[in-house]
């Protein structure tokens, strides 16, 4: 029996919180004990009841503690007493310092840390993540390996942080098709036009996703494919410059923002294709979702390195213009998941 602790920052909405969730919900308790330390005690997803599962929470550190470099942080701020030794203390959060300082204070044979985007990209792309990096950079070097959620990140990783040596295993995110299977049979409030051909995507609305992409791409479709409609699912602190972008391209009745759902999936299997324009990802766990329900996967190139197995296009527009309704067919994705759950024993052993 392997003694595991994982730390992270909440429950809330976001798809490290939904890989993380899905971990646990896959995992073999007849192998794993697994302490689960959240920072936060108000969760958006709830987990399961497993016989080798415990939640504790921990109080998360100020705001401001994510200005202060991170050795510094690790004896400025406290953390809860821990009880237990580990064979393996997972930082799964990547971002939050207190996730990491947690995962090096619990007595672990082993340390680990997920890694769950481009980091490189994502440096350039965004100034918000140029400033923590400068404060939380040094925590890299205390961890003895690290799990990336697709080969495409790891070489941005190594260059990132200068860890040519370190041990760094790809472990992509586990999709729980049964789950969603199940939910997917529940009632939705929500309904769309089967005449129309359906489109869709999901995520957090920032400037990661490219959901602006998205609509500018959607005005051009749209202007030649009046039988288009477009919803988007999630929510986030782009959502009022999204929508206004809509009103701009003339797409107030053909777009729709949903909000955040609680269940997503009963709409999402109502649709007829997904389509995916981020700027970079770490994996992309919403395509996968969308692959099990059987609808059509449209995605930029770019996102190729990141999704093994699935097909980008460089032109969007055309590829979308070209979209017709065919017959979904579920997939379970068995293949796929038995190699993460294989890769994630890798880490945890």
């Amino acid at each position: 029996m392997k003694h595991i602790a994982i730390f992270q920052r909440d429950l809330q909405v976001g798809g490290i919180q939904r890989a993380l969730v899905n971990i646990l919900e896959n995992l073999d308790y007849s192998r794993y004990c697994v302490d689960l330390y959240v920072f936060d005690d108000q969760p958006f997803y709830a987990l399961k009841e497993h016989p080798g599962l415990r939640i504790l929470s921990g109080r998360a550190w100020p705001y401001g503690s994510r200005f202060v470099p991170f050795a510094l942080a690790r004896r400025l701020f406290p953390l809860p007493r821990f009880d237990r030794d580990y064979d393996v203390a997972v930082d799964f959060n990547s971002y939050s310092q207190e996730c990491a300082a947690g995962a090096l204070a619990v007595k672990a044979k082993k340390r680990v840390m997920w890694v769950h985007n481009d980091m490189r990209v994502k440096y350039a792309e965004e100034p918000k993540y140029r400033l923590l990096w400068h404060f939380f950079k040094g925590k890299f070097r205390c961890f003895d390996g690290f799990a990336a959620v697709s080969g495409g990140i790891v070489e941005g990783f190594r260059r990132m942080t200068g860890l040519r040596d370190v041990p760094v295993t790809v472990v992509p995110n586990v999709v729980d098709t049964a789950e969603i299977f199940q939910k997917a049979q529940e009632a939705c409030l929500l309904t769309v036009d089967e005449t129309k051909y359906n489109l869709c995507s999901m995520g957090r609305l920032v400037h990661q996703k490219g959901f602006d992409l998205l609509l500018e791409d959607f005005a051009k479709v749209h202007a030649q494919r009046p039988d288009m409609y477009l919803t988007l699912i999630g929510d986030g602190p782009e959502r009022s410059a999204l929508e206004a972008q809509s009103e701009r391209l003339g797409l107030r009745d053909c777009v729709r923002f949903t909000g955040n759902l609680q269940n997503p999936f009963p709409l999402l299997k109502q649709m007829d294709g997904f389509a995916l324009e981020s700027r970079y990802e770490g994996q992309g766990i919403v395509l996968w979702e969308a692959k099990c329900l059987g609808l059509a996967l449209f995605m930029h190139k770019r996102l190729e390195p990141y999704n093994p197995g699935l097909t980008g296009v460089e032109d969007m527009v055309s590829a979308l213009r070209a979209a017709r309704k065919r017959e979904k067919r579920l997939d379970d994705l068995r293949e796929y998941n038995e190699g993460v759950l294989h890769a994630l024993d890798e880490v945890l052993s």
